[in-house]
């Protein structure tokens, strides 16, 4: 078999790469590939073009919006780099434009490398896809026993969820994607709180997450909040609760009145369709219910 030579324009893809032991195949990354920690010393060869870091929420948006509207992208591509590193195969995606390079500046690339790659695109939607992810990497990479034995470990643990779950009341919840403008859940983060024993009538099972006014969360009174913005750490969406403190009507939310409001790594555990996933489910599981 040809040497492998992976590069990975998408954060989830490298996480299941590591996953199948296939690290040492990993030759470039792109820059929000950030897990494990062991890769982060891979060549970068793709960078988002807008500097969002230190924007607030209602700004990113904005300027997502606008880059999307113009036509332009919001990755850019080290072209001379990506020949440079002679990949055999790029995984990449097509759902999300926020997420990955996918469209012109890909095309562009390949169009310049001397042989071309294998292009594996990644684009789940339900946590059934983000299994079949795996396995199409596996058969792409000769993993196959690999991955089923982690698709076994993964369908174990989620079960042993459910069943716990099943144990007690359906929690009413409102898992916030974005808090400037207000986005619910979807896709497979939805799926992911019904798991875990949430009832969230806001969210989108396997569809787009979107845009939904402060009246529709205050109307579902949920008993818990979960502050999730797609791509932020920890820290980034706990700095997001004093814009929610400022609504009206904030204090008599029934999760506000019961302490039961909650900043959460999405970017590690909910919003990345990667391995995590199912330890983002035993989370969501003992924010629901405590873990008695």
């Amino acid at each position: 078999m040809t040497e492998l030579r992976i590069v990975s324009f998408l954060p989830a893809a490298t996480e299941m790469v590591a996953e199948l032991g296939l690290e040492d195949a990993l030759v470039g990354i792109s820059d929000e590939c950030d897990w494990p920690p062991s890769i982060r010393n891979r060549p970068v060869v793709t960078k988002s073009v807008l500097h969002t870091a230190l924007m607030p929420p209602a700004e990113t948006d904005d300027a997502v919006r606008r880059h999307l509207a113009e036509g332009r992208s919001l990755y850019a591509v080290d072209e001379a780099l990506l020949a440079e590193l002679r990949p055999t195969h790029i995984l990449t995606q097509d759902l999300c434009q926020v997420c990955a390079p996918s469209g012109n500046e890909l095309q562009h690339a390949l169009a310049h490398l001397p042989e071309k790659p294998e292009v594996i695109w990644l684009s789940p939607q339900t946590l059934t896809d983000i299994a079949q992810n795996l396995r199409d990497l596996s058969r792409a990479f000769g993993r196959q026993d690999e991955a089923e034995a982690i698709l076994i470990a993964w369908k174990a643990r989620m079960d042993e969820v459910q069943a716990r779950a099943s144990g007690h009341a359906h929690v009413r919840c409102f898992v916030m994607e974005w808090a400037d403008p207000i986005y619910c859940s979807g896709h497979w983060v939805a799926e992911m709180v019904q798991l875990a024993g949430g009832y969230d009538l806001l969210s989108r099972p396997g569809r787009d997450s979107v845009r939904v006014s402060w009246d529709e969360v205050r109307a579902e009174a949920p008993q818990v909040l979960i502050i999730a913005p797609c791509g932020y750490d920890l820290d980034r969406a706990s700095s997001q609760l004093p814009l929610l403190e400022g609504l009206p009507g904030w204090e008599e939310l029934p999760a506000v009145r019961s302490k039961r409001v909650y900043a959460v790594n999405a970017n590690a555990f909910l919003t990345r369709p990667g391995p995590r996933v199912v330890d983002g489910i035993e989370m969501l599981f003992y924010l629901l219910h405590g873990n008695p």
